[in-house]
């Protein structure tokens, strides 16, 4: 009996077998990929914009030493609040030694030292703790000091280095650790997808030391854009790619093939923007500047930063952040580790045979 084109009995589909058999075909994902991807573009390009488009300061600790407290000293810092809308935060020192400490330990952004009764004012600026802030600082100084009658001189006491005038390369080296980290694991589950979970956190490191050491070597040996604490920085990117790596691992035994969408959106939608590598904090959206500190991009350039340009003055917290997001991703996966879709079992010798 020759097959009709509707039912099995001559009749139409129902709607109800319409969907039935469109939810098993290819087109149902293809449909949500399409509406995903689309959605995935306009947020993509939306908080880019939206972080880097049109920085404006919210919070700039800057040091003041001198004669703050006289009348002219005075007169220039509300000027300098003005100018600046109430974003600098003003913190005494007692001496010029301790304010320049306190840019090294990357407390405070600029150093004030008001003189001759507040007549004259030297802003030591940090082009290295961020240049689009130096540049807001010193530029609101001078504006400030010709309206005032201060006169101001601006010196940049920490500058970039000179493969890296615009302080951008810390934030691209971090930037490519933190993508071929996740799509090093997304690689694995295509191409390995047998590997066990132990293999799979094995494999996750090896590729995360060979990767780290080539973006390195890249910038530092063959470009020459930085001159890296070798080993130092070698490590930061090795484990920034291990936590990336892993936080796809473990969305993707939570959520299987979805796994993409909550690891771009944490490590490139906002991660990314609020890292502080391309803008810096004190000009980030208040918000942003505070959740980029908590998240792996945001870990990785501030500890690249200041192993790069505060040598001596490395701190613990963003390593604690790597090294925190890795553990728990694992320990995610490995908890969970029969649900990854990758995977192999293991046969007794004698069932093989």
């Amino acid at each position: 009996m020759a097959d009709t084109p509707h039912g099995g009995h001559g009749r139409p589909p129902t709607r109800g077998q319409r969907w039935a058999a469109f939810r098993r075909s290819p087109l149902l994902p293809a449909v949500v990929l399409v509406l995903i991807l689309a959605a995935a573009a306009g947020l993509f390009a939306g908080s880019y914009t939206y972080s880097m488009a049109n920085p404006t300061p919210h919070s700039i600790p800057t040091a003041v030493v001198g004669a703050y407290r006289q009348e002219r000293g005075r007169a220039f810092l509300d000027g300098m609040e003005e100018a600046l809308d109430a974003s600098v935060k003003v913190r005494a020192y007692d001496s010029a030694a301790r304010a320049r400490r306190a840019v090294a330990e990357q407390e405070v952004f600029a150093v004030l030292d008001l003189r001759d009764g507040g007549r004259s004012a030297v802003l030591d600026v940090s082009g290295a703790s961020g240049v689009s802030v130096a540049q807001v600082l010193a530029e609101a100084a001078s504006a400030v000091g010709r309206r005032t009658g201060v006169a101001v001189t601006v010196r940049d006491v920490r500058p970039l280095q000179p493969g890296d005038p615009r302080g951008l390369a810390i934030f691209y080296v971090s930037l490519a650790a933190v993508i071929i980290g996740f799509v090093g694991a997304i690689q694995l589950s295509v191409h390995a997808r047998t590997l066990t979970p132990p293999e799979r956190i094995v494999f996750t490191a090896a590729y995360a030391l060979l990767g780290g050491f080539a973006i390195a070597a890249a910038v530092d040996w063959l470009l020459g854009a930085l001159d890296l604490p070798f080993v130092e920085s070698w490590l930061i990117l090795a484990l920034t790619m291990f936590a990336s790596g892993m936080v796809f691992t473990m969305f993707n035994t939570l959520m299987g093939r979805w796994a993409m969408l909550p690891t771009w959106g944490l490590m490139v939608l906002l991660g990314n923007p609020s890292s502080g590598g391309a803008v810096s904090w004190p000009l980030l959206p208040s918000a942003l500047g505070v959740i980029g500190r908590w998240l792996p991009p945001g870990a990785s350039v501030s500890a690249q930063h200041t192993a790069v340009y505060f040598p001596g003055h490395q701190h613990a917290f963003p390593f604690l952040v790597l090294a925190g997001w890795a553990l728990v991703s694992c320990a995610v996966f490995w908890t969970w580790r029969h649900r990854h879709p990758g995977g192999r079992e293991r046969r007794p010798a004698h069932a093989a045979s």
